[in-house]
């Protein structure tokens, strides 16, 4: 179980949609083949759920963006 805290599944490439999506030129075509690559880890490694590490189960952070 501590292999898949040091390399999660599928992590690369929901950080390269994440940080896709962030960059102030997006690029929709670029963020959408990186959400299909995504898809297509998810489906391969059979994921349910992503969460984020120093989160607790069931726990909802605030975002931290402004209003």
């Amino acid at each position: 179980m501590e292999q898949s805290r040091a390399n999660p599944v599928c992590a690369q490439e929901a950080l390269d949609l994440l940080n896709c999506v962030a960059d102030p030129s997006f690029d929709q075509d670029k963020c959408l083949r990186l959400l299909h690559s995504l898809r297509e880890c998810v489906l391969n490694k059979k994921v349910k759920k992503f969460s984020i590490a120093d989160q607790e189960p069931g726990e909802v952070k605030p975002s931290d963006k402004k209003a």
